[in-house]
């Protein structure tokens, strides 16, 4: 069993901002998999299966500072090692529209992932960074709370569709092929 997380944030007032640009992609990939979200503890999930794996989708909604709590329920739950977590998450260090595939590492200042890697004890799960871009000036964080512009959609929509194909490729072929096939 695999745990494919979506980093957001809960509410209608966050649903398309770029900080919800990783439940933007569980999104997607539900809908092409015919995957139905239930509410459990502290998340929204659904099963099922991906290029052959059995899944669980997850969009935790506890808010992103606190992400870390709703996945380490689903790990404890389904007894799932952090190397079968997959996070999909905003990230403003790439450029939008950007993502990049990464077996581990550290938080890059994401509190989404910083909590994850505090409440799972490890930082080795997998990653898939969508790139929001950062501001030219003004304030980081009215920036990934805000939503995309118009302008924006064709990048937005070409990164979701990458990022489902990312994910597709970690699940058929593994991490090593997908970071060849996407990171270049």
């Amino acid at each position: 069993m695999l745990l494919i997380v979506g980093l957001g944030n809960p509410g209608k007032e966050y649903e398309d901002t770029r900080h919800n640009a990783g439940f933007m992609l569980i999104d997607r990939v539900s809908s092409f998999f015919g995957i139905k979200f239930k509410r459990a503890g502290k998340a929204l999930y659904g099963e099922g299966s991906i290029a052959g794996k059995e899944v669980i989708l997850l969009k935790p909604q506890t808010f992103m500072n606190l992400s870390g709590e709703a996945v380490s329920e689903f790990k404890t739950k389904y007894l799932i090692e952090p190397e079968s977590i997959i996070a999909a998450f905003d990230d403003v260090d790439l450029p939008l529209g950007k993502i990049r595939i990464r077996k581990g590492g550290g938080s890059g200042g994401q509190k989404g992932i910083k909590s994850m890697i505090e409440h799972l004890g490890s930082s080795d799960f997998r990653r898939i960074r969508l790139g929001i871009g950062r501001p030219d000036h003004g304030d980081i964080v009215a920036h990934v709370l805000s939503p995309f512009a118009p302008e924006e959609g064709e990048a937005v929509e070409e990164m979701m569709k990458k990022g489902s194909e990312a994910l597709q490729t970690i699940l058929a072929e593994g991490i090593d092929a997908a970071m060849n096939k996407f990171n270049s």
